[in-house]
């Protein structure tokens, strides 16, 4: 094992010890905050906290009613924070950030908003049983000013699926909970490299109509 391997698995070991203590210390209210964190933080791991919050239920630590209950609530108060921080951010001002950019227009925004009033609800609900991009949902509805009460109920909806699932799985699987963090930790992995290949293929199709808009 390389010592950046090495040094990752040994902060892997501190949160997991961390989260655990606070969830036998505090009992549902800990696992709340630990996923509130999880929203305002996406690389804290939601795919470990949740299996952890259902094997601490299956030890007697907390009922697993409560311990859905609890993390939704926390799910919902972190979105809820990402959710002001995209209305402080304002549309206007995303649209500032854009012009400044490079490769970026706001016409892209104007196409991203405009996906976003079709399917903002839709996009809520999925996306908070997406990894990495659960959290992040949030900003753009807050930017778009959603109507905070639909908000609520779709990120309390799509939230109570996810944590269920992955909460009973924990509480199923007993000592096995992390075999969890395996499988869903693949799917964070695949998210991110599609992502990045979007990232890439946006990149490379601005930058060759740049160039073929260059009069030679």
């Amino acid at each position: 094992m390389s010592p950046a391997s090495h040094l990752r698995t040994v902060e892997a070991m501190n949160l997991v010890d961390w989260v655990t203590d606070l969830m036998h210390t505090a009992g549902a209210p800990g696992a709340a905050l630990a996923i509130a964190l999880e929203n305002l933080f996406p690389p804290l791991p939601s795919e470990v906290f949740l299996p952890l919050a259902g094997f601490t239920a299956a030890q007697g630590k907390m009922s697993l009613l409560d311990a859905v209950l609890w993390t939704t609530f926390g799910s919902v108060a972190g979105a809820l924070l990402l959710y002001w921080v995209g209305a402080r951010l304002g549309r206007e001002r995303v649209r500032r950030i854009a012009a400044r950019m490079p490769l970026v227009r706001v016409s892209d925004v104007d196409r991203t908003e405009a996906w976003f009033l079709r399917n903002g609800y839709r996009a809520v609900f999925f996306g908070r049983m997406i990894p990495v991009f659960r959290s992040l949902i949030s900003i753009p509805a807050g930017v778009e000013r959603m109507r905070l009460a639909p908000f609520v109920a779709y990120t309390a909806a799509g939230s109570l699926l996810w944590n269920t699932a992955l909460i009973l799985a924990g509480y199923l699987l007993g000592d096995n909970w992390h075999l969890v963090e395996q499988y869903v930790g693949l799917g964070s992995k695949v998210v991110l490299g599609l992502a990045v290949v979007a990232v890439a293929v946006f990149v490379a199709t601005r930058l060759s109509k740049k160039r073929a808009d260059v009069p030679s």
